[in-house]
């Protein structure tokens, strides 16, 4: 008999209803039974929009009375590490909102909440969800893309003043960072989940134009394990909004050009000059089914997590090897050190909060 899962989610602000596009799409393998948010009139609101029956506007309430399979998190940053903890000592996996945590510190905290718990966290890195980088990553996989090269990797975002009006956005204890942290975020992950291991990391920051403590801007070197060598933008400062990412490859160059979310059409497949590239070309043109980045996609398996009982794929040690990158932007940019894989351990202060436990020096 197929299982039904119980869910409920934490904050109902805008990033919220993604999440129960997700558990409509599952086709009432989750039913999400009730609803948490500080703001009494938005969850209510949330609820009645949604059909939700219960609302709370106390978290650990709502885990005491319901007893969930699942918990969404979708509320601000600063509040994660907490609320992950609370969910799997209730007895919940955990699927919550990037970033996943402010430092290396306070993942390593939910690993251990994991190991004594058996419960799993899984983070929204939904854009490696896709039908197209899964083809992707099975031509590259198979060799017929020859070795990864050269990366391009930019998120060229557009935040006013009104967006950083949100009190717990714009500050390193609320929000971890600037666009490296909460936009960035996403593009880059997808650049780790397509090329793997990263080796080293040179990267400045700026806050160029917004009045926060964050940066508003970030450029990024990074080395590969395999050698392959990326740069990477992060910015909140550009009114043509854009998400691009670059993979020149010794037998093709493959582009994707979107902006929140990609399907298919947003690639662009380049065979190398002088090649024997029929082949290749019909390789790439044999796409799956096609499957959009969206949350659906990441929550789909995430269930099917759920019915083995194994962990997700967004978790663990890949979505650490995300964090380490960010931290090692920071620590890179703060210091003007080349910052290596491994290197940011307990006793650096960049391992308890990514800014060191400080702001960015003048000027960076």
């Amino acid at each position: 008999m197929t299982k039904t899962y119980r869910a409920v989610i934490a904050g109902t602000g805008g990033v919220a209803d993604a999440h129960v596009r997700a558990v409509e799409a599952t086709q009432g393998r989750v039913h999400l039974v009730a609803a948490a948010d500080i703001d009494e009139s938005r969850v209510r609101a949330f609820a009645t929009r949604n059909r939700v029956a219960a609302t709370y506007t106390d978290y650990a309430t709502m885990l005491r009375e319901t007893r969930p399979d699942l918990v969404i998190i979708a509320s601000p940053p600063a509040t994660h590490t907490a609320m992950c903890v609370a969910a799997m000592e209730a007895g919940a996996w955990v699927w919550c909102e990037k970033p996943l945590c402010g430092s290396l510190a306070d993942f390593d905290t939910l690993t251990a909440a994991e190991a004594r718990t058996g419960r799993f966290i899984s983070c929204v890195f939904q854009m490696r969800f896709a039908s197209s980088t899964a083809h992707l990553r099975s031509l590259a996989e198979s060799g017929q893309l020859g070795r990864p090269l050269v990366a391009v990797c930019n998120t060229l975002w557009y935040r006013d003043a009104s967006y950083y009006a949100v009190p717990w956005r714009g500050t390193w204890a609320s929000e971890f960072g600037g666009p490296t942290m909460g936009l960035g975020i996403h593009a880059m992950d997808h650049l780790l989940h397509l090329w793997g291991d990263w080796s080293e990391v040179r990267a400045v920051t700026a806050t160029l134009d917004r009045t926060i403590q964050v940066e508003d801007v970030s450029a990024v070197l990074i080395t590969f394990a395999s050698r392959a060598i990326a740069t990477v933008t992060n910015s909140a400062l550009s009114p043509r909004q854009e998400t691009y990412i670059r993979l020149d490859y010794q037998k093709a160059t493959v582009e994707l050009t979107h902006l929140y979310s990609y399907t298919r059409e947003n690639w662009r497949f380049t065979p190398a000059p002088g090649g024997n590239d029929e082949s290749l070309v019909r390789a790439w043109e044999s796409f799956p089914p096609d499957v959009g980045s969206t949350h659906a996609a990441q929550l789909a398996e995430i269930v099917s997590h759920l019915d083995a009982g194994t962990r997700p794929l967004v978790s663990g040690r890949e979505v650490r090897r995300t964090l380490e990158l960010l931290s090692a932007i920071y620590k890179s940019a703060f210091t003007g050190q080349v910052v290596r894989a491994g290197s940011i351990q307990p006793g650096d202060r960049f391992y308890t909060a990514v800014n060191g436990g400080g702001p960015a020096p003048t000027g960076a």
